[in-house]
């Protein structure tokens, strides 16, 4: 269902809100040494991390004609983003593709439409690669998914912690190293190790667990924790929660966030 909301904005506009916001795309891909909490980085990408087994260094999505993604069309960046494919058929690591492959088809298409508007920085970045290349002709993408209705605050909450900005991706642990997260037994319970720029850090328990996870909280306490990163107790949480950019997220979408992860079954 498409919103009076989405109809306003702009490709470019959406996108913007998108990547400067909750999908906090510079949290991983920033160069090192504008990975902290205070600084937006320009994209160029190479920082080092691992997550679940998987190691590898985030990409320059800058539109740089030969270290970044300058030559992809909108349709390489979309594919690239929802089905982890390069344009020569190749397979991307380390981005939570089954989450992303939920992202709406102008979702996708904003966030392409603002990475190319970016000024191309040069910056070669090693390249993970897993898997074979495959012929181009096989790689045309059959998904169509519609926009999301922001008028169901629970619902449209789930698409912004989901596929935008991958917080349940972060807060779901799995069974052993290297699988997937186990959405189905325990979304949102915490417990992912992430190791970064930033050292070691554990996800926090999201779900509304009076004990251990955001039961007791009120719903203020819960949008402090995500766009200042200060605890009911006055602790910091740390990287890589990306607080520069979740500042940027605006009222209602904040509301949204805070009525799906009280809606979570406490674990």
């Amino acid at each position: 269902m498409t919103t009076t909301a989405s109809v306003a904005e702009t490709l470019l506009e959406r996108g913007t809100y998108l990547v400067e916001g909750i999908a906090a795309c510079g949290t991983c891909h920033a160069r090192p040494g504008q990975e902290s909490a205070d600084i937006k980085g320009d994209l160029a990408g190479g920082i080092p991390f691992r997550i679940r087994g998987r190691a590898a260094y985030a990409a320059n999505i800058t539109p740089h004609p030969e270290t970044g993604i300058g030559g992809w069309s909108d349709a390489d960046i979309v594919r690239a983003i929802r089905q982890g494919r390069r344009p020569d058929g190749t397979r991307i690591v380390a981005m939570p593709f089954e989450l992303y492959r939920q992202i709406s088809d102008r979702d996708a298409l904003a966030i392409a439409t603002y990475l190319r508007s970016l000024k191309p920085v040069e910056n070669d970045v090693p390249r993970t690669v897993r898997g074979v290349v495959r012929p181009r002709s096989t790689r045309r993408s059959t998904l169509t998914v519609p926009e999301p209705n922001r008028d169901d605050a629970v619902a449209y909450g789930a698409y912004l912690t989901g596929p935008l900005g991958r917080c349940i991706e972060c807060h779901t642990p799995s069974n052993e190293d290297g699988a997937p997260p186990d959405y189905e037994k325990m979304l949102g319970a915490g417990g992912v190790t992430f190791t970064g720029p930033w050292g070691q850090a554990i996800s926090g328990n999201i779900t509304p667990d009076k004990d251990t996870g955001l039961g007791e909280l009120a719903d203020d306490q819960i949008k402090a924790m995500i766009i200042h990163g200060i605890r009911p107790n006055h602790t910091r949480v740390g990287r890589p929660m990306a607080h520069i950019y979740y500042l940027n997220i605006d009222d209602r979408d904040l509301d949204a966030i805070v009525a799906y992860l009280q809606s979570l079954k406490p674990i």
